[in-house]
């Protein structure tokens, strides 16, 4: 298995536009991120998680020539509101498969109602195959994914395992129970805003404790503001096996 992080940024990405934080305007490419994103390669499958607004970018910047999958998280715009530009894909491979949460693909099917459209569809629109999944493993095109069910403030995300690998992402409070799918990963994907409390998001010191309870091999930090700091400062001060993530890193699980 191959994961390629398109983006480890948080919904505003980093630099934020006109901001003079330092951050914002540093020259470390570690220190530039797109909007959170990543690509699962198993099987010879492609398995995309989130389409975000920068999805175009990101599939030329990896030349990505194939996505068999999409699987969503939840529905907030940093996520989803890349859908139209699945299009190159469709006129390649026919109708896109999605896999999102009921609620998840009512706000799609709201949002992108010509992509959804069962008659009357605009031409040169994209057709997507809808998948509706619930708090249960599902298969893609033989690829067995296990949902971790977290909470975002109020919004309810699905985070993914497939077989070593779980990412979560947009998580401020996870359950006991949904914890334990994730025991035994090789590699744990979690979100870690900043480090001052928020309300909706972990941060650097709560990611750290709910690592320590998962005690996977390996752990990458994503969905990162301009807020936690540069890149390779707080790379120094974390454990050695918690990693930043960054734009374009690719991982062998």
């Amino acid at each position: 298995m191959r994961v390629t992080f398109l983006g480890t940024g948080t919904s505003q990405g980093v630099p934020v536009i006109g901001s003079d934080h330092p951050v914002c305007k540093s020259e470390d490419p570690k220190d530039k991120r797109l909007r959170v994103s990543v690509l699962v390669e198993v099987d010879q499958r492609n398995i995309l998680i989130d389409c975000g607004p920068d999805f175009r970018q990101q599939m030329l910047s990896n030349n990505v020539q194939r996505i068999d999958a999409i699987l969503y998280t939840h529905e907030h715009s940093d996520h989803t509101i890349g859908l139209d530009d699945i299009r190159p894909y469709f006129f390649r491979q026919g109708d896109i498969p999605i896999y999102a949460h009921k609620r998840v693909m009512a706000s799609l099917s709201k949002r992108f109602e010509y992509i959804f459209a069962s008659e009357n569809k605009y031409p040169g629109a994209p057709s997507v195959q809808e998948h509706v999944i619930e708090n249960k493993t599902f298969t893609v095109q033989g690829v067995n994914v296990v949902p971790v069910n977290v909470m975002h403030n109020r919004v309810q995300v699905f985070g993914f395992r497939i077989r070593d690998f779980a990412y979560i992402t947009d998580a401020k409070t996870i359950e006991d129970e949904e914890a334990e799918k994730l025991k035994g990963v090789d590699v744990l994907v979690l979100n870690a805003l900043r480090k001052e409390p928020h309300h909706s998001h972990f941060n650097l010191q709560e990611a750290l404790d709910f690592i320590e309870k998962i005690k996977p091999e390996k752990a990458y930090l994503t969905h990162i503001s301009h807020l936690l700091g540069f890149h390779e400062e707080v790379q120094a001060t974390l454990p050695e096996n918690v990693f930043l993530a960054y734009d374009n890193l690719q991982i062998e699980i």
